[in-house]
């Protein structure tokens, strides 16, 4: 089979979106670039913390601190709302600040403010490996999701930071998504050939709304971001038939392209 330009090299390929609504539309526009068929069912919503009280005292003391750790985008905006709603948005200006990824980084330096450091890979060991001979007797504030690995705050502790971590916004599953998602895996018109995985709180709320009879997934293959979301997707049983090499969406984009034209040479 000759190989389609890349405009159309999805043409014909039902992709499944499952993040957060506010965050698909990019993801999907890039897929239906490319002729892909876009099924939009978010896994996850993203909501405000139960209180703002531990986010906003951080943030009214951020002179205390020495460096301030973003680990995703949805993180930096909520904190960044924050900080424009009491008015201390010009406080950043001394910290050095690390961002988890080029979305992160992004983010944040929309409003302005200098990212010193994102690690060679998007995920917290590399985070940890950037900043381990750095912060030595410093004063570290980690601002993240509600549940999260506790790979940096611990290992930089031991390294001998002084972490505070504050919680800025949660995960939950949309419940509304249940019967969206299994109506969808269910129809032989609408069923997926890839289902996409962006982070680990969306490999774990799509086996939560699946519920526990499950379905059969044969057929359809699971694509997952990096190696982290790999291997929750695992350790809930799943497959991973396709892991982008760049932990991003453009790099989980090509990794499904590679998969696609793999599978076409060889038809």
């Amino acid at each position: 089979m000759s190989a389609k330009p890349r405009q159309f090299a999805l043409s014909g390929v039902r992709v499944l979106v499952g993040r957060a609504r506010h965050q698909a539309g990019a993801f999907s526009t890039e897929l239906r670039k490319l002729e892909a068929t876009v099924l939009e069912i978010p896994f996850i919503e993203i909501r405000r913390p139960r209180s703002f009280k531990p986010l906003d005292s951080a943030l009214q003391n951020l002179d205390r601190y020495d460096w301030l750790i973003l680990t995703s985008a949805n993180g930096a905006k909520a904190m960044w709302d924050r900080l424009t709603r009491l008015r201390l948005t010009k406080n950043l200006k001394h910290l050095r600040i690390a961002a988890i990824g080029p979305a992160t980084k992004k983010a944040i330096e929309r409003h302005g403010v200098k990212v010193d450091v994102v690690p060679k890979e998007y995920v917290a060991e590399s985070v940890v490996r950037s900043l381990r001979g750095r912060v030595k007797g410093k004063r570290v504030l980690l601002v993240r999701a509600k549940v999260a690995r506790d790979v940096i705050p611990r290992e930089l502790r031991r390294a001998g930071a002084q972490v505070q971590v504050v919680e800025a916004y949660e995960t939950v599953v949309p419940q509304s998504s249940r019967t969206r998602l299994r109506n969808a895996l269910g129809n032989p018109r609408r069923r997926p050939h890839v289902v996409t995985f962006t982070s680990s709180s969306t490999a774990r709320n799509f086996v939560a709304l699946l519920g526990a009879r499950g379905t059969n997934l044969s057929g359809i293959w699971l694509a997952s971001i990096g190696p982290v979301t790999s291997s929750t997707l695992r350790e809930l049983g799943l497959r991973v038939d396709i892991e982008a090499k760049q932990f991003t969406i453009p790099g989980l984009i090509e990794a499904i392209l590679r998969t696609v034209a793999s599978r076409s040479a060889t038809q």
